[in-house]
């Protein structure tokens, strides 16, 4: 299934395979003097966040600037005041248009949680409730897609259950192809595009990638999923545990720092644990610049690519914690409170090590260094944070309850499923309706219901394949792309949860707008206010380290150009 629609998609596009570099001339140095990238997806950090903490603004830190590590780079940077993540802008779809150079119409990652409507259920059911089912060779048969922590082995623990990369997976909870022999579709081959980490492995280089799930392993796809050479991921939605390590500012996460935590908490919940959980992967990057493995227990080359996530600041921007405060924002100039200011410092920090060490094993001047962030979070203003159903559950009806009441939800995507995993929606709602659904007639009830859903726009029809594929069964339509799409008004989120006070996935300003910054000691000081994508990253690190953008078949699908304004120095390999 997957070749017949990637089939479909590049009918039009030649691949530049005569362009590819052969394995082993890595070494060669004529490609100016950008040897490793170090990539970094901080969370939830908008642009907004970088000009204040590196400016200051009033009414945080005495008005004085607060992420200095960052501004230094800065000094020796481009950036980009306006740029854009995917739409949606979820973790899933955002880091995969940073290392493919594509969107959800190339790649086919629409949220963490999705749906197919080829693909057929796992084996047995994921930990997040996607039901387990049958599967036919040779049968479309639709199923909620996840890629997260509900197909780890044990989700409860901080290995996953395995080896903390992609042993940690459980090819039971994975959904299957029924056009592939019922095979478990791996993440690296749910998607469908090729990636930065494939090209440089591929071309002789080192290529190694830290994140939040194993799931997260997709950045090593297509293929076998070896096109990673090395990967580690705690999983962030495990329970938390004494770590032994120690924060950049000195908190020391064994025991436990925050008296607050229960045997059933995950990092995720807690402004201290957070920052405990990022440091691990931290120390895992500062592993690879000494020349080591993530996990520091071989001896490994320094990559040519690598890079982590952040989610200190993603869960500062939206964390309600009981007994300790409220992060985000105090106004809509963005102005931090206390609780988030101290997760950008730590971000802040933890940079500062990566550079120092850099610059101790003199690999500092040959490092392209690319700060940019998966998603945003909307609303930075918290005055204008309207959950729906609400923190007392009465606020009005989401979009997938309004349709599933009609009967039009597949079961598991369905509200109204005790057991599944739920809908596609947090500040947006993707909506897949069951088979023959009248769509009209969908929209015309959501309509009907604007006012108690909080509906901004919807998209369908025309509107809806102006951004993505036609939805349907290929080769008419792309088995992914959702029905409609609505994305409420600005501040409305779709939750009942009472530890939060934002999301993201939407298409708002605050959801897209985010940190953006190019470095090297050799660049000047630019700052680009024409709108760029972070999707522009993938070409532009290809670029830097002399090998052909349009090897990435997004970028040739979707003409994703290079970031304007980057000093390159090379000649295409």
């Amino acid at each position: 299934m997957f070749g017949r629609w990637m089939a479909f998609l590049l009918a039009a596009t030649f691949l530049a395979s005569s362009t590819a570099v052969q394995a082993g001339d890595w070494g060669d140095d004529d490609h100016g003097g950008i040897r490793h990238v170090l990539l970094i997806s901080i969370d939830g950090m908008h642009s907004l966040d970088f000009v204040n903490c590196a400016n200051g603004v009033a009414g945080a830190n005495g008005g004085k600037p607060y992420c200095p590590n960052l501004a230094a780079l800065g000094k020796n940077g481009v950036n980009y005041l306006n740029a854009s993540t995917s739409r949606p802008s979820d973790s899933f779809p955002g880091l995969m248009a940073i290392v493919s150079g594509g969107s959800p119409r190339t790649v086919g990652a629409f949220y963490d949680v999705a749906y197919d409507r080829v693909l057929a259920p796992p084996t047995v059911t994921t930990g997040n409730g996607v039901a387990g089912g049958t599967c036919t060779p040779g049968v479309a048969n639709g199923t909620t897609t996840e890629y997260e922590e509900g197909i780890d082995k044990d989700q409860t623990l901080l290995s996953g259950g395995g080896n903390f990369s992609i042993g940690s997976i459980d090819p039971a909870k994975l959904i299957r192809d029924p056009f592939n022999n019922c095979k478990p579709v791996y993440p690296w081959n749910f998607v469908r595009t090729n990636t930065i980490f494939g090209v440089v492995h591929q071309a002789g280089g080192f290529a190694a990638w830290s994140d939040k799930h194993p799931a997260y392993s997709s950045v090593a796809g297509p293929g076998d999923g070896s096109n990673l050479d090395d990967y580690y991921a705690p999983e962030i939605n495990s329970n938390v545990v004494p770590l032994n390590v120690t924060t950049p500012e000195g908190m020391k996460c064994n025991p436990i720092p925050d008296p607050t935590v229960t045997s059933t908490s995950q990092y995720t919940d807690s402004f201290q644990e957070i920052r405990c959980y990022d440091t691990l992967k931290v120390n895992a990057i500062l592993n690879e610049i000494n020349g080591m493995t993530l996990m520091g227990n071989a001896h490994a080359p320094v990559p040519t690519l690598f890079g982590m996530n952040f989610q200190a600041v993603s869960v500062g921007q939206k964390l309600i914690e009981k007994k300790v405060g409220t992060g985000g924002y105090t106004d809509a100039a963005g102005t931090p409170t206390p609780l988030i200011q101290a997760q950008i410092q730590f971000v802040d920090d933890s940079i500062g090590e990566m550079v120092s060490q850099l610059k101790q094993r003199g690999l500092y001047n040959s490092t392209l260094i690319v700060i940019t962030a998966k998603h945003g979070q909307s609303p930075i203003d918290p005055n204008r944070f309207f959950p729906i159903p609400g923190h007392s559950g009465n606020n009005g009806n989401s979009p997938a309850t309004i349709l599933d009441g009609l009967g039009l939800i597949p079961s598991s995507e369905s509200p109204s499923n005790p057991t599944g995993i739920g809908p596609t929606e947090d500040d947006v709602s993707l909506l897949w309706l069951n088979p023959g659904s009248d769509i009209p007639s969908a929209v015309k009830a959501l309509e009907e219901n604007a006012s108690q859903a909080g509906i901004g726009e919807i998209f369908y029809g025309p509107s809806l394949t102006t951004m993505f594929n036609k939805p349907g069964i290929p080769p008419q339509g792309d088995p992914r792309t959702p029905d409609i799409i609505v994305t409420p008004n600005y501040g409305v989120v779709y939750t009942g949860s009472s530890k939060k006070q934002a999301e993201h996935g939407g298409f708002s300003h605050d959801d897209t707008n985010v940190i953006l910054l190019v470095s090297n000691p050799s660049f000047r000081k630019a700052t680009v206010n024409s709108p760029v994508q972070t999707a522009q990253v993938a070409p532009t690190i290809l670029k830097a380290l002399g090998l052909n953008p349009y090897l990435l078949q997004s970028v040739q699908i979707e003409g994703t150009p290079v970031l304007p304004a980057v000093p390159f120095r090379s000649d295409e390999r």
